[in-house]
């Protein structure tokens, strides 16, 4: 009996002209586009300066921003309120100021005070960019910063070249498979309801369990094939492999698959319409994906938010699929991400068979 309801799945998915194409393009834009734009390193800000010093050092610290990768130089201007007037219009986003007789306060051994205004309503860009800055000003203002930053050694583990995509690619596994197995599932028997072949069903003795096994397994076939296709192109592409036992990364996609597709197929049990499916799962997912910690770390979330990653498999997840394919770990590192994304998937698995009626 689950044999030929697995096989109506899968001949329901077939016979479908656009979810075949989906399930193959869709990992492949995500990998092939994404971590070229999913980057949160701040570049190309664009600075203005107000030299008025107009020594050979003000000119030497102008000349070291406009080599610097990090920036746009947007060119002198004679005041800073006309410099400011480029920030109102967002035509800049730093503004450095250089006062007057700087040159000459360096070799009186004094500190200079240099104006740096940056255009916060990006907090992170404006931020960073000052920072980025400040620096540059701190090594021209003091040579002897500039000679402890050379005594200073830093080692970067597991990421040396601080390769955003290294950290990114892992994440879009997580994304692709909460989509790929999330928003099928959801719609699968609210579209059944709307097309009215559910009742087809309820009228059989198939148990919900049998019915729901069949609904789940052609998704976690789903999820096997894009979590390959995400492997392969993050190697053919990128590079980019996985430093640690790559059984364990299929295992933890398998889990999340479990999960997602559960869930799914429990919005979809108390869902009259695609619309309102859509709606629900839309309103999870978002707010499963931004408090996971695939953006931002979890810990400089407030308290009270980062209680919520307890139960969020998306977390369990992308903590336990950085650990592997970044940092080389074990099944020991991940044992409890592993213990945990069960539990919430058996969890989830037990309540999409319980919530599924055959009486409508």
């Amino acid at each position: 009996m689950l044999k030929y309801l697995i096989q109506k799945e899968f001949l329901q998915i077939r016979r479908n002209s656009f979810l075949p194409r989906l399930i193959i393009l869709f990992p492949i834009m995500m990998m092939c586009v994404m971590p070229w734009v999913m980057n949160q390193e701040v570049k190309n800000i664009r600075v203005d300066v107000v030299d008025n010093d107009r020594s050979t050092l003000s000119r030497q610290l102008v000349h070291s921003i406009e080599a610097s990768n990090y920036f746009i130089f947007n060119g002198q201007k004679p005041t800073y309120e006309a410099a400011l007037k480029d920030i109102e219009k967002m035509d800049a986003d730093v503004v450095m100021v250089i006062p007057q007789h700087f040159s000459r306060d360096i070799v009186r051994k004094r500190n200079p005070q240099v104006l740096i205004a940056a255009n916060a309503v990006n907090g992170t860009k404006g931020s960073i960019g000052a920072t980025y800055l400040s620096q540059i000003v701190t090594i021209k203002v003091s040579p002897s910063a500039e000679r402890m930053q050379s005594k200073v050694s830093s080692l970067f583990l597991y990421n040396k070249h601080l390769n955003y995509k290294v950290f990114m690619i892992p994440a879009l596994f997580a994304i692709v498979m909460m989509l790929m197995c999330g928003f099928l599932p959801t719609l699968n028997i609210v579209g059944e309801k709307e097309a009215g072949t559910i009742e087809q069903i309820n009228v059989t003795p198939v148990p919900k369990w049998a019915f729901i096994l069949a609904k789940l397994i052609p998704y976690w076939t789903i999820a096997l094939f894009v979590i390959v296709v995400c492997l392969v192109l993050s190697w053919l592409i990128y590079d980019i492999t996985c430093q640690g036992p790559l059984w364990i990364v299929f295992v933890l996609s398998m889990l999340l698959a479990l999960f997602w597709s559960s869930f799914g197929l429990v919005i979809s049990n108390y869902s009259d319409t695609m619309q309102q499916a859509i709606f629900v799962m839309w309103f999870f997912v978002v707010c499963m994906l931004l408090l996971s910690g695939l953006f931002t770390p979890t810990r400089s979330m407030p308290h009270a938010a980062y209680l919520t990653t307890y139960i969020n498999p998306m977390h369990y997840f992308v903590d336990a699929i950085r650990t592997v394919f970044v940092r080389g770990g074990g099944l020991n590192n991940v044992a409890h991400q592993i213990v945990a994304l069960l539990a919430i998937g058996m969890i989830m698995g037990a309540w999409a068979v319980r919530s599924y009626k055959k009486r409508l």
